[in-house]
């Protein structure tokens, strides 16, 4: 011990205290050995010595009382082996630091460090140590090693750990905070700007949330917001991270990812785990999400732009109707202008009465006999041409002109079917909005004492989001209705969250299956046609009827009714009728429709008018795309293409399909995709994967100058 003491107090290898009268020179060998000694057995300090090569050359006994073991086991032993890197703490010291300064002479200044566990005594708790040293010489000058203490800073390290957790980690939900989410996603779009390796961003906003915490509480809703937390993460898994930005809205982004195919797939998954129903200190709460994509470097290069453009893809899927997802397209930028545009001209329309309705048959598919008709609201929009209901509702219900709104369709639609035979019901959508209201049954009361039609002739469509509102008004509210005589419909069941305790509580007469079953019916690998005839045998056993929504083409009316559908709702049958064709056709009280369509339903075709380019070996064309559906494309515009030619599509935007002629006939061609589009969740269609726009623009450049081998001409005037 006396020869270690070198290197804290006098003799060979320390400096003198210059000036100092009372240096460690003077003092009494005996009586700094005992001073020395009283501080060793001081809990959480220790001294430490090593030799030339950074082996332990001393320790104090109570440094070997922390590491379990006896100074026989450790001396000699590296030291820098003592002590590990902290996987929780990154940015704090670790072992090759260490290792390097012991081995390159350097001083140690506090460097925190934490003991490796399986030297610790037996059952102790990990600890943090400040560890410090002085690299030591003797007389000569020859380097002989380290002097350095070990003390003790595990309370202050654990609070400065959780410091640093508050600082980035969401308390309630244990999900990475704004700030972090913002640094690390900053980090990665740095590290991958370089090599253009790409990354997917999703903002998510809960629907309905704010009813749920104010009806239930905020401890209900904190406990709601850790239940998403936790779906979220099995959601996701490891590919991504997932942060709380605050209040109900979530980020998550995906490194490496640009499939919109995989991310569309993996917002609808979101989207119906996180509109299942939640069980909230006793009570069922049901809420929905609304998901906003965008993918860097095609829809921003840093942070800020990717998160903007993810943000207007969030906005425009919330104005779409909630319980959706978007992708971020160019022609976002202006949506929220528009939406406040077309708040103000549904305004207007509504003052001035513009909306229409017009009627849909249900029809029977025994003898095809039309057993009533759903009221539908159109509005015809001095610009804007046509709009359906999913457009202007939600604006409808956001700005409050929901009521009035529905006040007017629920008369008309009465009044109207006054006219209509005695054995024709009339169905009228109503919006959680106006469900919501004490005096909606009054409202509904008024219109039937106005019109004079029979309260059974009157079929309610509703929404499972009509369970969000107050239980008492809701349950109320349905006592009032039945009273009075009217049916109830429970309209889209078998989406998001509808469940067995809705039909077990709630007095439905009828359940309406959602078209997006019966559009996936005759497709290969799909269950919709098992989920229908499960709908139905549920229907049947409770004793009410079902009616199938979106039947469109034979082979769907072939498995629907083979599958026990006895109603039918769809353009095979007829489109939504104004009330005058309505009347026009009842020329005795038996209606009957002949079923009309196509044999077999195909993937919805989109009429398009607009430009695309066409890439053929070395050049480049300019052509029309008059048809697009999700295997192919109709395009007006080359002549003298051959069937089987091959052919990529520039769409625009980064996005090239790959394709072969399957049809020529003049200046028309059809081409067949390699690879199906995907939807974009606003019922438009993608390409999977982009490339960037300099590649595009490259292979533009490359093929200037090359001789076509196709004719370009004037896009002919047809449908």
């Amino acid at each position: 011990m006396r020869k270690l003491l070198k290197g804290w107090g006098g003799g060979a290898g320390s400096a003198p205290e210059h000036g100092n009268p009372a240096s460690a020179a003077s003092v009494d060998p005996a009586r700094r050995l005992a001073i020395f000694d009283e501080i060793e057995r001081a809990p959480g300090l220790w001294f430490w010595a090593t030799d030339a090569e950074g082996r332990l050359a001393y320790i104090s006994a109570s440094g070997c009382t922390r590491l379990g073991v006896t100074a026989a086991e450790c001396i000699g032993q590296p030291f820098a082996g003592l002590f590990e890197t902290d996987p929780e703490s990154p940015g704090e010291s670790s072992e090759r630091p260490l290792q390097f300064l012991l081995r390159s002479h350097g001083k140690l200044a506090d460097m925190i460090l934490r003991l490796v566990p399986a030297r610790a005594a037996q059952g102790t708790a990990p600890s943090w140590w400040t560890v410090s040293g002085q690299p030591c010489h003797d007389d000569a000058g020859t380097f002989i090693g380290h002097r350095g203490t070990a003390r003790d800073v595990t309370v202050e390290y654990r609070r400065k750990v959780e410091d640093s957790r508050a600082a980035e980690f969401d308390s309630l939900t244990g999900l990475a905070n704004r700030h972090r989410m913002s640094r690390r996603l900053e980090q990665v779009l740095a590290a991958y700007r370089p090599a253009g390796r790409t990354c997917g961003l999703l903002l998510l906003d809960l629907d309905r949330f704010k009813q749920v915490n104010d009806t239930l509480g905020h401890p209900a809703g904190d406990e709601l917001l850790r239940q998403v937390a936790q779906r979220l993460r099995k959601a996701i898994g490891d590919r991504g991270e997932i942060g709380r930005l605050g209040g109900d809205e979530f980020e998550v982004f995906l490194p490496d990812v640009d499939d919109r195919g995989a991310l569309g797939d993996l917002a609808t998954r979101i989207i119906a785990l996180l509109s299942q129903p939640y069980f909230v200190e006793g009570d069922r709460a049901v809420i929905g999400a609304s998901v906003g994509m965008a993918i860097a470097p095609f829809d921003g290069q840093d942070r800020e732009a990717l998160v903007r453009s993810a943000d207007l893809a969030l906005y425009a899927a919330k104005n779409g109707g909630r319980g959706q997802y978007r992708f971020f397209s160019a022609d976002l930028r202006d949506e929220k202008e528009e939406r406040r545009l077309l708040e103000d001209d549904l305004r207007v329309a509504v003052e001035r009465g513009e909306i229409a309705l017009l009627y849909q048959p249900v029809v029977r598919t025994a003898d095809h006999a039309v057993v009533g008709f759903e009221a539908l609201m159109r509005w015809e929009h001095s610009e804007r041409g046509t709009l359906l209901p999913e457009i202007f509702i939600p604006i409808a219900e956001e700005s409050g002109l929901i009521h009035g709104l529905g006040a007017w369709a629920l008369a008309q639609a009465c009044a109207d079917a006054t006219a209509w035979p005695q054995n024709l019901r009339v169905s009228v959508n109503v919006s959680p909005a106006q469900f919501a209201d004490r005096d909606f049954p009054t409202l509904v009361a008024d219109a039937l004492s106005a019109s004079g039609l029979a309260a059974d002739r009157l079929e309610l469509e509703l929404t499972e989001a009509i369970f969000l509102a107050d239980a008492e008004v809701t349950d109320a509210a349905f006592r009032a209705l039945k009273a009075l005589g009217v049916r109830l419909a429970l309209d889209d069941f078998g989406t998001g969250f509808s469940s067995l305790s809705t039909l077990r509580t709630a007095p439905f007469d009828k359940l309406k299956v959602d078209r997006s079953f019966v559009e996936a019916c005759t497709l290969r690998d799909q269950n919709g046609a098992r989920i229908i005839a499960a709908i139905i045998g549920l229907a049947d056993a409770l004793g009410m009827e079902t009616v199938v929504e979106g039947v469109e083409a034979f082979d769907q009316f072939d498995l629907v009714t083979a599958r026990g559908a006895r109603f039918i709702q769809g353009f095979l049958y007829s489109e939504p009728l104004p009330q005058a064709d309505v009347l026009a056709r009842m020329e005795s009280e038996v209606l009957r429709i002949a079923p009309d369509g196509p044999k077999r339903h195909r993937p919805e075709r989109r009429s398009v008018y607009r430009r695309i380019g066409v890439i053929h070996e070395d050049h480049r064309y300019e052509a029309l795309l008059r048809d697009l559906s999700a295997t192919g494309a109709r395009i007006d515009g080359l002549v003298g293409v051959p069937e089987g030619t091959g052919l990529v599509l520039d769409l625009g935007g980064g996005q090239l399909a790959i394709g072969t002629v399957i049809r020529s006939d003049q200046a028309m061609i059809g081409v067949e995709f390699e690879l199906p589009l995907v939807g974009d969740g606003a019922g438009g269609l993608v390409t999977r994967h982009r490339v960037a726009p300099h590649v595009v623009a490259a292979a533009t450049r490359n093929a200037a100058g090359t001789v076509p081998k196709f004719t370009e001409v004037s896009p002919t005037r047809r449908g």
